[in-house]
């Protein structure tokens, strides 16, 4: 290649578009960041370290990934910015060389009862469109498969302006869907206790119905007084028929109420509304018991729980309806749709089948694409959202992954890891929070905060190559190469807790006995039925408390304090030592700040902008009345008890003058599960999966159960403290208890007296027991992949 003779003597510039390969982060304060700044290489794998609540997820998320979508969201016109999420600006000097950045978290899918695998991706659309060309007989277009359309006709007569004059005409019109017209598409349907919404020895006055929310004094109250159908002084087991069905049944209806307008609907349509049309795992804690109280979920006689019509399910290709497809296990589809050669509709077949076949690469395969959204487990939920990325034709964006290994099974790692260094390879930024050692191994660049965390976190204290990591004597790199060993002695069971012939989900007609009085972990790989065998058959006995990895319902007023009900001592506590009443010390009742209602900050929204969060000016962000900030209990106010950390109160409320052995007992659990850095304050929107889980976990240690289940308790949990982890479930044994762990973590499993491993692969692949044993067993026999992993685990 000729150059002039001008630029042969000098090396070849850089061209100026390709200087920009770092992204710098210069002095972020979010959180608990402490003036961080950091330089990420663009193009490469970079994995975030550090223990729970050093600051990972505030860099990452909370800095890199909000400004890069803060800016984007900007690019769209005001009336577009209207409808989205507003964030604020990050706290940081300097955002520099950000790129498009697309974060794959952990947030469970599915608010909606009618959402599934299918729907949530692609699949479901293609297969409509497949079964509407292809189906034999044709019944319409791809509505007619589709469980979220229902069926529809009418006629009528219309205006038409023609020719300059108005001409009327009949018109008639009508819509196929594939919604079965009994359960409405949900698959089930639900009868009512009528008991459970009603005393019927009591009138309405004297608050007969016993609905969340529907309260006699309330807005309820005024319409069933006012509304004339009924008699609200009469108990409602006099009610007439009539009566009784307005009170039920009645169709929406206007009605006038001490001269207000308003519409009464009968009792049973409006919790249809209100609360059945919602995902039951998004309710409230007090109404999801009542729906479960309440209500009997059973399948739709109708269509057997298909959600479809008869009509969609008569349509087949090859013998096989849209039905049975979505029945089938993801892999075994895939292979369905690779024998269907349609000329007509190749484009759509290899499409579809590149789909499913990225479910099978990601470990998916097992799952169903009829699979409800909101029953897949956080890890799950997050593989499954990947999918839409994996063929993705955009390169040099950022990709943001919150522990992509949640869930994993040690087998299934090395197939993450791959995908991981896949998108890295096509051109783009991954960024990893991560804390297993088999994928922070294959980082191009490592990035460790701490040293530990909450207020002594916040600190980048290494930066470099996975070896740099090994050699340094950060908290992590001390803990990289960590190996549990194996027990050298077990302990005996006290007896047996019996299951027989389980067969939910993939699991076969399963017959197991759980022992009891010793710690047992429950393993295999994704898929093969662990969760089915546990949660379907061991949880909801009595006795057995579960703490599942759902998510903590609660606002921004929400915090530790309230949640594990540490508030109710330190409030009775302050009450009694300065003769007042406890409500003057909740930021939610009394005591609350009256500029900002006690929440510390004061939200302006600025319409088309980006509202705008800040420090209260009266309380000083304390939250508090000025007024309830002069009583005193131990020397501090109430402000200075919510700022404290949990290691701090626990000192502080365990002896002296403040001494108070309840608030104690609780800051205790919360200390042995792992969160003594946490303040009492803090708003439990801003902790980390894991600190929720361990939240949860500490305040069920408090309910009397004998027997213990955990789902894998060390989602999020560093290195460093699952050997707390283990010290935490050894007590709980020693003290009697039962413990049953779900869990993928090898340390955790040469920790257990005994092991019972599902498999031997997954779906209906698994479901069966392959190994029941003590892990030494488990180690010497080798015959299954947990086996094979932990052998190679504790070098076996």
């Amino acid at each position: 290649m000729s150059m002039a003779k001008g630029t042969q003597a000098q090396s070849p510039a850089l061209h100026a578009a390709d200087s920009h390969d770092l992204i710098r982060v210069h002095g972020a304060r979010v959180n608990n960041l402490k003036d961080v700044s950091v330089e990420l290489p663009k193009r490469r794998l970079t994995v975030f370290t550090g223990v729970s609540g050093s600051g990972k997820s505030s860099l990452v998320f909370g800095t890199i990934a909000a400004e890069s979508q803060r800016m984007i969201n900007e690019t769209y016109s005001t009336f577009v910015q209207g409808f989205m999420p507003t964030l604020a600006r990050p706290e940081v000097d300097v955002l520099d060389g950000l790129t498009t950045a697309i974060i794959v978290g952990q947030e469970r899918m599915g608010g909606d009862a009618r959402s599934t695998v299918g729907t949530a991706t692609d699949a479901n659309a293609m297969l409509r469109i497949l079964f509407s060309r292809l189906g034999k007989p044709h019944i319409g277009s791809a509505k007619a498969f589709s469980f979220n359309v229902a069926s529809i006709s009418g006629a009528g007569a219309v205006t038409v302006e023609r020719g300059g004059e108005t001409v009327k005409e009949r018109r008639s019109f009508s819509i196929v869907g594939g919604m079965c017209p009994r359960c409405e598409g949900r698959g089930s349907v639900t009868d009512f206790d009528l008991t459970a919404l009603y005393d019927d020895s009591k009138s309405l006055s004297e608050g007969a119905l016993t609905v969340p929310g529907y309260s006699v004094d309330g807005w309820y109250g005024r319409i069933f007084r006012g509304c004339g159908f009924f008699d609200p002084d009469k108990p409602i087991r006099k009610f007439t028929k009539k009566e009784l069905h307005d009170l039920l049944h009645k169709a929406p209806t206007k009605i006038k109420v001490d001269g207000v307008n308003l519409t009464y609907e009968g009792l049973i349509p409006k919790i249809q509304k209100s609360m059945l049309s919602k995902d039951i795992d998004s309710l409230q804690p007090h109404i999801r018991a009542f729906v479960e109280r309440a209500m009997t979920f059973t399948s739709c006689p109708d269509c057997g729980g298909t959600r479809l019509s008869e009509a969609a399910r008569s349509s087949k290709i090859k013998k096989i309806s849209i039905a049975d497809a979505c029945s089938m296990q993801i892999s075994d589809l895939a292979e369905w749709v690779r024998g269907l050669k349609e000329p007509s509709v190749a484009p759509l077949l290899k499409a579809l089948g590149d789909t499913l076949d990225s479910f099978v690469e990601i470990g998916l395969g097992y799952l169903g694409l009829d699979r409800p959204a909101g029953t897949l487990s956080g890890g799950e939920a997050q593989r499954v959202k990947m999918i839409r990325h994996l063929g993705s034709s955009l390169t040099d964006v950022t990709y943001v992954f919150d522990e992509p290994t949640i869930g994993l099974h040690p087998h299934d790692i090395q197939r993450m890891n791959d995908l991981l260094l896949r998108l890295r390879d096509k051109g783009n930024t991954v960024l990893v929070v991560e804390h297993k050692p088999e994928a922070i191994a294959i980082a191009d660049h490592v990035v460790d905060l701490g040293p530990r965390a909450g207020t002594e976190g916040g600190e980048v204290v290494f930066e470099g190559t996975v070896e740099g990591l090994r050699a340094s004597d950060t908290l992590t790199g001390q803990h990289l190469d960590d190996r549990a060993k194996l027990k050298p002695a077990v302990r005996t069971p006290t007896g047996k807790l019996g299951v027989r012939g389980a067969g939910t989900n993939n699991l076969q007609d399963v017959d197991v006995d759980i022992p009891l009085g010793v710690l047992t972990v429950v393993t295999g790989v994704a898929g093969s039925g662990k969760s089915s065998l546990i949660h379907g058959s061991v949880s909801g006995q009595e006795g057995v408390v579960t703490v599942d990895q759902a998510a903590i319902r609660g606002s921004r007023r929400s915090n530790p304090a309230t949640y594990t009900g540490l508030l109710d001592p330190i409030r009775k506590a302050f009450a009694k030592a300065n003769g007042v009443k406890p409500a003057l010390f909740s930021a939610n009742s009394e005591g609350a700040c009256p500029s900002c209602n006690g929440a510390g900050v004061i939200y302006t929204d600025l319409a088309m902008m980006a509202g705008v969060a800040s420090t209260c000016d009266e309380c000083e962000g304390k939250r508090f009345q000025a007024s309830v900030l002069d009583y005193h209990f131990g020397g501090r106010d109430i402000s200075e008890v919510l700022a404290m950390s949990v290691a701090d109160a626990e000192e502080f409320f365990g002896a002296g003058e403040a001494r108070t052995p309840a608030a104690q007992k609780i800051l205790q659990r919360m200390a042995d599960v792992g969160l003594g850095y946490l303040t009492l304050g803090q708003p439990l929107t801003t902790l980390s999966g894991g600190e929720r889980q361990r939240l949860k976990l500490a305040t069920h240690m408090a309910e009397k159960g004998g027997v213990y289940v955990l789902d894998e308790p060390t989602t999020g949990l560093h290195l460093a403290d699952v050997e707390q982890l283990l010290g935490l479930l050894d007590r709980l044994v020693d003290s009697g208890k039962s413990v049953i762990v779900i869990e993928h973590h090898q340390a955790v499993m040469a920790h257990a007296d005994w092991i019972i491993d599902l498999g031997p692969g997954a779906g209906h692949d698994g479901g069966r027991i392959v190994f029941e044993g003590t892990p030494a067993e488990l180690v010497a026999d080798r015959s299954t992949l947990t086996g094979e992993h932990l052998a190679a685990y504790v070098g076996g």
